[in-house]
């Protein structure tokens, strides 16, 4: 800026007034002017004078260069606050000092404060005053040496931004004309935020907001009088903080300064009396570590940003990063050293807790630095409600439709239920509530993994590096791997979906599905990993519904399982999950205003017996929900559904000869579900005990049935969990010629099935059970390995086998003549 002042002589006696500009700009109209009546002078006269001009602006050049665009380069602490603006954690600066970012807002105490110690004509002078220079020069020649300086508030901030401690009337020459400049381009208020900033106040501490946390623990704010005073007078002798030494100086400077405070009228005399007896600061304390994880994360994807407003609730960050370290004291006993837990707001997806780790800094073997929430990890089970949701949506099922839970291999992949047992066919909210693997596994083999890869993509998982036949149908179970954090934010996008149904008529919004957010508006947009939400949604709001309302039937844990006798209980949709090897435990948890994800296990991916979801995250899970308010149910749809004629045995769309039909509130595409294929019309004789045909029994005696009929290997397993099941009568004796459909049926093994037999224990190899399902009661079956007959079973069809290695065919037959094959092949060793 060059800036010609008002009423300056610039030729013999004549006075060239130039119209005063603004602040900052060149007035190169008026400079014009100056030139103008320069030129029409005499000739030697206007050689000097032009001389002396550009002299006079290359000054003003260099004067409006002189101060550069960013006083102050030093690094600075990582910074953190919640929503209120409360610290929540912060590092330590690259240089090894305590240096907050720059903060605009300076508490009125301490401009009282400083400009009463350091600078009372602050608000007055133009960044020099004279009135004080001249008072300390007099002073110090009255005392014969440098007892008092005249440096202003803005001189000291350019003392401090050029690092230069050496007093020299050069350096104050310098230190004056760059204050002016400086009080030319900031306000007042900027310059002493700069100061506040930037002054040292004793060790390695820098800033008023540092100090105020690291002598009193709290924000610069939230200080008293007395302690407002004594990191004033800091600056100016920054030893005098020292614990154990000037004790007695440092009192003495903030008891003086309350005494001027006092004089002035800017506290009464009881806060002043109130304010000598504060004591003051001792050992410098440690700052908050509530979310250094997250303040990791933060430091991770926005590295030239020091400082950031979360929307964190730091009371709620506190009380959960308690409750892991409580559970996790327990767990560790059983060599489970790691936990992590994250709370979203289901309509904003901001994060109100994020606790990546439990805290154990001086542990290193916990490993504890590790952020599992950003953290691949094998789910286990835990995304089953997508695929359950993405069926009903699909029209592939109906919440309640019946699907096979039997023994199970596709090609070399074997999935078993947790229990290691089979139901023969159950429900598919049933299925997703007990969580049971076989019944979900041949769920995905209708809806195609390679969709199921899609819409989870599509839901915001972003850690699906592989392709989708690289997880297969291992892909339900645990073999893939998701974070936390995306997890949560699958099922909060699912539950605000649900929430705004009736705001969006039932119409699916791509922005309702988006990442979590941990940074508030101030800070501008965060930038995630997250692509962007797809418009082909795969999840409408119905399906989302009936998908949470099976999920809180899940068997909760401890205490909690007696949860529906209470009134006051809140009703939650949750799911755990266990990875393969038990490494990882999860639960999830879903509100319509919380979504809760919890993560237990190593870091290190070390399995231990007893990791499983609904033991170790789950218990985390519920005492994390008692800190939230309880909320309303989800409310039912108004919009896109369906009333569909339900089957109630089966769960399917009835056909014509199911006898129990209920119309039923239904996904939209409920419609399209296939018709039950499990009641059949069979034909009795008079007395309804056996089955016939018109060959053996004149129609004018036959009783007309329908009958819920399960393959074999279904019955065999449904029956026994099922009493009430009522297997088909036999034929009539004469009519078994009439037998038709699938009436023997080999359970185990599989087709092409690749079977490895372990040693016992004794050292002798081990023998693999055979089994099959008759649907005669009492019918025999003769069995036969590669054409030789090995033996014959009735009612109870197993037979223990010890084939040699390689390739075989197990061949059944029973009394009829019906017969099942089966190749399988015996492993020569482990694979």
């Amino acid at each position: 800026m060059i800036i010609i002042p008002k009423g300056c002589h610039y030729y013999r006696s004549e006075l060239i007034t130039v119209a005063k500009p603004r602040r900052g700009d060149i007035n190169i109209k008026n400079l014009r002017n100056i030139l103008s009546t320069i030129s029409s002078k005499p000739k030697s006269l206007r050689t000097s004078t032009k001389i002396k001009l550009l002299i006079v602006a290359g000054l003003m050049i260099w004067f409006y260069f002189s101060l550069p665009k960013k006083l102050f380069n030093a690094p600075t602490s990582y910074v953190i606050e919640d929503k209120e603006g409360n610290l929540l954690n912060a590092t330590i600066a690259s240089d090894g000092q305590w240096r907050f970012p720059y903060n605009k807002n300076v508490p009125q105490k301490f401009i009282d404060c400083i400009t009463t110690f350091e600078d009372k004509r602050f608000f007055k002078h133009p960044g020099v005053d004279p009135v004080s220079i001249g008072r300390a020069v007099l002073k110090n020649i009255k005392n014969k040496g440098v007892v008092q300086g005249g440096s202003t508030l803005t001189m000291q901030v350019i003392r401090l931004s050029k690092k230069n401690d050496k007093r020299s009337i050069w350096n104050k020459l310098k230190e004056s004309i760059l204050a002016v400049r400086l009080e030319m381009s900031y306000s007042k208020k900027e310059i002493i935020a700069l100061y506040a900033s930037n002054a040292p106040f004793g060790s390695n501490v820098v800033g008023l907001d540092a100090a105020a946390w690291r002598y009193y623990g709290r924000s610069a704010d939230k200080l008293s009088w007395g302690e407002m005073a004594t990191l004033a007078v800091l600056p100016n002798a920054p030893a005098l903080v020292h614990p154990g030494k000037n004790r007695d100086v440092l009192l003495k400077k903030r008891n003086k300064l309350l005494d001027k405070l006092l004089e002035a009228g800017t506290i009464n005399q009881s806060s002043c009396e109130l304010a000598k007896l504060e004591a003051l600061p001792g050992q410098p304390l440690s700052l908050p570590q509530f979310a250094p994880h997250l303040l990791q994360r933060f430091k991770k994807e926005k590295p030239a940003i020091t400082k950031i407003k979360t929307t964190l609730d730091g009371a709620l960050q506190k009380n959960i990063a308690a409750i892991i370290q409580q559970h996790q004291a327990v767990l560790k006993g059983n060599g489970i050293n790691n936990a992590c837990a994250l709370v979203l707001d289901v309509e904003t997806g901001n994060a109100l807790a994020y606790v990546g780790n439990i805290y154990a800094p001086l542990n290193k073997e916990m490993e504890a630095d590790v952020d599992v929430i950003a953290a691949p990890r094998s789910p286990g089970s835990a995304l089953k409600p997508v695929l359950y949701a993405a069926a009903l949506s699909d029209g592939l099922i109906l919440p309640n439709s019946i699907i096979p839970d039997i023994p199970t291999q596709i090609g070399s992949y074997a999935p078993q239920n947790f229990d290691l047992g089979y139901d023969g066919a159950v429900p598919a909210n049933r299925a997703l509530a007990r969580s049971l693997n076989i019944p979900t596994v041949k769920l995905l083999q209708q809806y195609k993994y390679q969709r199921f890869y899609e819409t989870l993509q599509q839901c915001g998982l972003t850690t699906l590096n592989r392709s989708a036949d690289t997880y297969g149908l291992s892909l339900i179970l645990g073999g893939c791997e998701v974070t936390a954090w995306d997890m949560a934010a699958v099922y909060a996008s699912m539950a605000r979906t649900l929430n705004h149904q009736t705001k969006n008529h039932g119409k699916l919004d791509a922005k309702d599905f988006h990442a979590p957010n941990y940074r508030t508006t101030d800070d501008g947009p965060q930038t995630t990993d997250n692509k962007p939400p797809t418009t082909n949604l795969p999840l409408d709001a119905t399906s989302i519904y009936f998908t949470f309302q099976a999920m809180q039937e899940v068997m909760r844990p401890g205490e909690e399982g007696l949860w529906q006798q209470f009134t006051s209980s809140q009703k939650i949709a949750w799911k755990t999950g266990t990875s393969f090897g038990f490494r990882d435990g999860w639960a999830i948890g879903v509100t319509p205003k919380n979504v809760i994800a919890v993560w237990v296990g190593n870091t290190d991916g070390e399995g231990r017996p007893g990791l499983v979801g609904i033991q170790t995250a789950a218990p985390i899970l519920f005492d994390i929900f008692r800190l939230l308010p309880n909320t309303t149910w989800f409310e039912k749809p108004k919009y896109n559904f369906s009333f569909v004629p339900v089957c109630r045995q089966s769960g399917y769309r009835a056909n014509i000869d199911c006898p129990d039909v209920d119309t039923l509130f239904m996904p939209p595409n409920g419609l399209k579900v296939p018709q039950c294929v499990y009641h059949k019309m069979i034909h009795l004789d008079a007395t309804a005990t056996y089955r016939v045909t018109e060959q053996c029994e004149s129609p004018s005696n036959m009783q007309h049935k329908s009958w819920f009929v399960l393959s074999p290997a279904m019955e065999y397993y449904y029956k026994q969990k099922n009493a009430d099941y009522k297997v088909l009568p036999a034929f009539k004796p004469g009519c078994d010629f009439a037998e038709t459909g699938k009436v023997m049926e080999i359970i185990y093994p599989q087709p092409d099935a690749k079977i490895y037999v372990p040693l016992e224990i004794n050292g002798e190899k081990g023998k693999t059970v055979f089994s099959a399902a008759h649907r005669r009661s009492g019918a025999k079956i003769f069995w036969s390995l590669d054409d030789n007959f090995i033996g014959t079973t009735q009612n109870f069809h197993q037979m223990a086998l010890n084939p040699s290695p390689g390739k075989h065919i197990i061949t059944l037959v029973d009394e009829n003549g019906l017969s099942a094959s089966r190749p399988f092949e015996i492993l020569a060793k482990e694979h």
